[in-house]
């Protein structure tokens, strides 16, 4: 893992007593990662998210991206629990996290972006789990919400899979936001990486793969987190990173794991249609019909969801497709969101 240079400022929390600082640091059981680029605005929110869990033992490591904002100053009111670390420069959010987790002290490692909240007995209840040697990372169901007025939860109709889950993840039948999960550190440790730098949108997914191929994953039925929906974000923003990042995990999975190609071949197929998916609707939206037909013709048996752009693929992107996401958008809102 990359060590502390000269572009990073280590900030420890400083003791008022003197006597303290020659005293052996606590261990912690919890590492609470969290990442900061001039979050101040949803910031105390989600650090009392923490101080209200109803399991204590846990310290939160304080990644400073280089903010401008008030941030520090708000990170630092908290006092011990809070290890405050800086860079000087803005990281990626990947090289960003592995720093932060250099500086763990637990034996478990968790992630809370400052925009999202923890539910009082997140980590209380997924303690208990570890006590299966196998279990590498407990997940749990979780709240998207875009105001306090307005959520969804995730697995409400569906609960996903749990246990050796590599090869569902392959075929992308569920995901869960970072901020739900509890990883075992030792589960870190024997990764040849942790966060891979050249992702900005699939470093979740590589990391959660890479873990799920060696240890088995536990799945707790109750929201334990909230999760803070942005329309301005990559994912929404950045679209045509998506197919190219995927492109990239697909080659980096078959690398690491030869066996792949054989014992996964059906999964690696319906990971590809995802991709081309991907690369056909921004094909459609650049007027390129016909490619958008090219790359759907060999994947037309693996979803049901492709035919459509395949067929609609003849129309215009902007007249069609735009049409039928705004109604997809209305529907959504009418069954699946409930105001809370």
């Amino acid at each position: 893992m990359a060590g502390i240079n000269s572009e990073i400022l280590v900030i420890h929390p400083l003791h008022t007593n003197n006597s303290m600082a020659t005293q052996p640091l606590n261990q912690p059981t919890v590492s609470v990662i969290m990442n900061c680029l001039n979050c101040a605005k949803y910031l105390r929110e989600a650090i009392d998210s923490v101080f209200a869990q109803t399991y204590k033992d846990w310290e939160i490591i304080f990644w400073d991206n280089a903010s401008t904002d008030n941030s520090a100053k708000i990170a630092k009111s908290y006092g011990e629990k809070v290890r405050y670390f800086r860079s000087n420069i803005t990281y990626p959010l990947g090289k960003a996290r592995n720093l932060a987790i250099e500086q763990a002290r637990g034996k478990y490692i968790a992630f809370l972006d400052c925009d999202d909240i923890w539910l009082p007995k997140k980590l209380e209840r997924q303690i208990p789990f570890f006590q299966d040697p196998e279990v590498g990372l407990v997940f749990s169901d979780a709240i998207y919400f875009k105001s306090k007025n307005v959520s969804m939860q995730l697995y409400r109709k569906k609960r996903p899979p749990c246990g050796q889950v590599f090869r569902e993840l392959l075929k992308g039948n569920f995901f869960f936001p970072m901020c739900t999960a509890l990883i075992r550190k030792d589960a870190l440790l024997g990764l040849r990486e942790w966060f891979d730098v050249r992702f900005n949108l699939v470093e979740d997914i590589d990391l959660f793969m890479r873990l799920a191929y060696a240890w088995k994953c536990n799945y707790i039925d109750k929201p334990l987190a909230k999760y803070r929906i942005h329309e301005s974000s990559w994912t929404f923003t950045q679209k045509e990173l998506l197919p190219k990042e995927m492109e990239m995990e697909v080659a980096k999975l078959c690398q690491l794991y030869p066996c792949l190609e054989t014992d996964f071949k059906d999964e690696l197929a319906v990971m590809n249609g995802r991709i081309q998916y991907q690369y056909a609707l921004l094909d459609w939206e650049k007027g390129r019909g016909k490619r958008v037909r090219q790359r759907l013709r060999p994947y037309l048996k693996v979803a049901r969801k492709y035919w459509v752009p395949y067929f609609f693929s003849f129309l215009p992107y902007n007249v069609l497709y735009l049409r039928l996401r705004k109604l997809r958008t209305t529907i959504r809102y009418c069954t699946w969101w409930k105001k809370i």
